[in-house]
Formats: C-alpha cells, structure tokens, sequence
C-alpha cells in the first residue's frame, strides 16, 4: 500500500529521521580520535548538530557550521548554551579535531581556509559512502540521478578532499551504518532530507521523486512494514602539517 506522505520539511526531517542514522559513524571517529573532555572540535557541515551533541556530552569543547540556515536554527535549539552555530565557519579558534562528516561541494574551499590557521597536527576527519556493493541505498540514489538526467551520484573523494586541502592522510576506517526507518512513509523524508534529491526535485516535481523513491524502496520492506537498508560508510583521518 502506498504510503501517506506528510509535508516535506527538510531540516526537521534531517533531525527527526534521518540524522540518527549516522550515530555509529559519529561515535567511532570519536573513540577513534580520543574526543573527550577539552576537546576543541569544530563541525563542519553540522546539519541540526547531533555529532555535535554527542561530542559535548564527551566534555569537548564544539562548535559548528552548516550552510543551511534551517538546520543551523535547529542546531541551536537542541545545543547546550554557549556552543556557537553559524552558517559561516568561524575562522578565529583554534581546534584540535575538524570534522566534516558530510563533505559537500563547499567543504574543500572551507578547509583550505580553515587549514591555513590550524595548528600543526590538528585532526581532520571526512566521512561519505562506503562501497557501492556495500551500501543497499546504493540503488536508491541512482534515481536521483536518473531523475536528474546526469551520471551516477559519486560518494565524496574524500582522498582527492584530503590532497586538495593539502592534509597529510593518517588512517580511515569503515563503519556500518543501516538505515532504518518505521515505514516507507518516514523513509522517503528521511532519503529526500539528504539533499541528494534536490537537483532530481528541480528537474522533475516532489511528488514524482516521491513516488520513484518508494518503488526503489520495495525490496527492502520488511513483512512489518519496516524499510531496512544495510550500508557501510567510510572516514578517512588527515592532519594538518
């Protein structure tokens, strides 16, 4: 049965459906680079701020930068008093650790940017796709480019972001991330708030891509009425100097 879709809010959906399926990306960089108490950790691309949230309920130090003015409001709703969100990435603190979970065409000029201040060693995390064969909403993105009428949507390079923003590469890792949604209803919000089906939406209308998302969803509908997409997203670690 077709689902009943209710009004498309982007930033609202981003935090309320889909954000919380990053958690364990967000967590395993953090073990993996030690955030704790004092951390100064800068996020860029925060979205509505959970990583930022978690990385504060560590004793870090945050703060974060999002280029849409929805989610940045969002944000700072949800962070504690003091943690300073803007729409711009505040070039005048230092940080220990730069996270940019969720690179965008505007991420590599931000870190050039931001890594002509930084101090040597600071950590520089990028973070996208795993493999194709690795991620079931692999096939689901490849509508938003059909719909588009252009190739393929590429994850992030995040080696060539890594190069490009002259940072020596350290490590990377692999994390699973499923996606999991109660309904197909609450899975296309979740997918359309990515972004992802921005330029597909421009190109055709809302409620064609809704419909093409909810075809592709079908072979991951579970008996429940459950969607259930196994992915696994990929982070490298860089440094400054």
């Amino acid at each position: 049965m077709t689902p009943t879709l209710v009004p498309h809010h982007p930033a609202r959906d981003w935090a309320e459906i889909q954000e919380r399926m990053l958690v364990p990306l967000y967590e395993a960089v953090y073990d993996r680079l030690g955030v704790g108490p004092g951390t100064r950790l800068l996020g860029l691309g925060c979205g509505s701020g959970l990583a930022l949230l978690m990385a504060a309920a560590r004793g870090a130090r945050v703060a974060g930068a999002d280029r849409d003015h929805a989610r940045v409001e969002l944000a700072r709703e949800r962070l504690p008093e003091g943690v300073t969100v803007t729409e711009e990435p505040p070039e005048d603190l230092p940080y220990e650790v730069i996270t940019a979970f969720h690179p965008t065409d505007g991420t590599l000029p931000e870190l050039r940017t931001l890594t002509r201040t930084a101090q040597s060693g600071t950590a520089v995390v990028l973070a996208g796709w795993g493999p194709p064969e690795r991620c079931a909403t692999e096939p689901v993105l490849r509508v938003a480019a059909r719909l588009a009428d252009r190739g393929p949507v590429p994850g992030p390079d995040l080696d060539a972001l890594v190069a490009g923003a002259g940072l020596r590469p350290v490590g990377s890792g692999r994390v699973a991330c499923p996606f999991g949604y109660a309904d197909e209803g609450s899975a296309v919000r979740g997918l359309l708030s990515t972004g992802v089906f921005d330029e597909a939406v421009r190109a055709t209308d809302l409620s064609q891509v809704e419909k093409e998302i909810e075809e592709s969803l079908s072979p991951y509908v579970r008996p429940d009425g459950t969607v259930w997409m196994p992915n696994v997203f990929r982070y490298v670690v860089a440094r400054v100097g």
